[in-house]
């Protein structure tokens, strides 16, 4: 039997059964929809959450306090004195810039309006060593470091929240932790993840911070360090020297471990990578089992089929028609129902995406379903795979009946 007549018989068999054969296949769409929908989400999301990390810029280094490795805890192992340590140009040529960070949490408030949000105690070189840039005003400046000057910087979202607008904030007062602070600037939007939103954030000088907001036992402690090298070929010589530095700032022994962690750009793109990857294929696994449920279906269909025919089965083996005949149509059938279901399962999936797409947007969640060829290919030949794998028992059993008890059969 060639090809292009058992896809006639195929398509002639199942035009004959419309509601069954569109039931069945509706469960290769779902199955589909499920995997292409996931794929894109998770795909959109490692997006969003990579160009939320490179905006920072391929060549920032974190320096975090302790060194769970080697199960070293110390909340004061570092200060403002190693950021001046590593400010050195003749002992680190490859650091271009340092910024001591000083985080917490605080209530802003403006008039009536009040909320908690993420209170960042920075230098002056913050803007530029992460690629923040402004909308309107200016970041603060070192004499206002030097001052302890109640100055404020607002996260767009956050100048919104509290005021109901992003524009004209410059000179009006908002208070933080029941201080007075003026506002002399506001940020452009970066957007937010599931893991921080920059755009609800406040920055005040690191010093201001220590002496109205988070108050400490040693005053000149801070969170974490960044480190801006030259370039990104800088990175690991610049590591190299903060370690030096880091160490000799803190008196360790050559047998005493770091007190300290140091990470780059690159280590928190292979961390994020390695996260979403995971994730998008567990769901992608669970939306799988879907796409089977729907083989099963066209097992099932088929199977009822051969009984259904059983008799025209025992007329085609009698005039001639070979095992292999009779299996090429039945598993014609089967793969015409699961690679039509997957089709309609691309757009299905592609139109779950958009809309969640959509939901994500409407709440201020930068997620942009991405939806690539390759997921496509996949899910299609997938889709392809279970219909033959599902169908051959069926075509089998229907090659394998004899003709003389086929044709006796009622």
């Amino acid at each position: 039997m060639k090809i292009w007549q058992a896809l006639k018989e195929a398509i002639a068999s199942l035009s004959a059964n419309r509601t069954r054969s569109f039931l069945t296949v509706l469960g290769i769409v779902i199955g589909v929809g499920a995997v292409i929908g996931v794929l894109s989400l998770g795909q959109g999301a490692e997006a969003s959450i990579i160009g939320q990390i490179e905006s920072i810029g391929t060549n920032v280094i974190y320096v975090f306090r302790g060194n769970t490795s080697e199960d070293v805890t110390n909340p004061n192992s570092l200060t403002t004195a190693d950021a001046d340590a590593l400010a050195n140009r003749t002992r680190a040529p490859h650091i271009l810039n340092i910024s001591p960070v000083l985080a917490g949490q605080s209530s802003v408030r403006f008039g009536d309006e009040s909320t908690q949000t993420s209170i960042m105690g920075v230098v002056e070189n913050y803007a530029e060593v992460t690629g923040i840039e402004l909308s309107e005003g200016s970041f603060f400046t070192e004499s206002n470091v030097t001052n302890r000057s109640s100055v404020v910087v607002l996260g767009p979202e956050l100048a919104e929240r509290l005021t109901g607008r992003q524009t004209e904030l410059v000179g009006t007062t908002v208070h933080i932790n029941n201080y007075p602070f003026r506002v002399v600037g506001v940020t452009k939007a970066k957007g937010g993840n599931q893991f921080s939103s920059p755009d609800m954030d406040a920055y005040i000088p690191i010093t201001a911070m220590q002496l109205r907001v988070k108050r400490q036992s040693i005053p000149n402690a801070v969170d974490f360090l960044l480190i801006q090298a030259q370039d990104s070929q800088s990175i690991d010589d610049a590591m190299q020297e903060a370690k030096s530095i880091l160490r000799s700032s803190h008196r360790l022994s050559s047998r005493q471990p770091d007190d300290f962690t140091m990470t780059n750009q690159q280590d928190v793109l292979s961390i994020a990578n390695s996260i979403t990857s995971i994730l998008t294929i567990f769901l992608a696994g669970i939306a799988g089992i879907s796409l089977l449920v729907g083989g099963i279906g066209i097992m099932n269909i088929m199977l009822v089929s051969v009984t259904e025919r059983t008799r025209e089965i025992g007329l085609r083996k009698a005039l001639g028609a070979r095992k292999f005949d009779i299996q090429l149509q039945f598993l014609t059938e089967s793969a015409m129902l699961s690679v039509f279901g997957g089709l309609i399962g691309v757009g299905f999936g592609w139109l779950l995406g958009e809309i969640v797409g959509a939901i994500a947007a409407n709440s201020g969640t930068p997620l942009v379903p991405q939806i690539s060829l390759n997921s496509v290919l996949l899910a299609t030949l997938f889709s392809l795979a279970v219909g033959i794998f599902f169908g051959w028992y069926p075509a089998l059993r229907a090659a394998n009946l004899e003709p003389v008890e086929a044709l006796r059969y009622e």
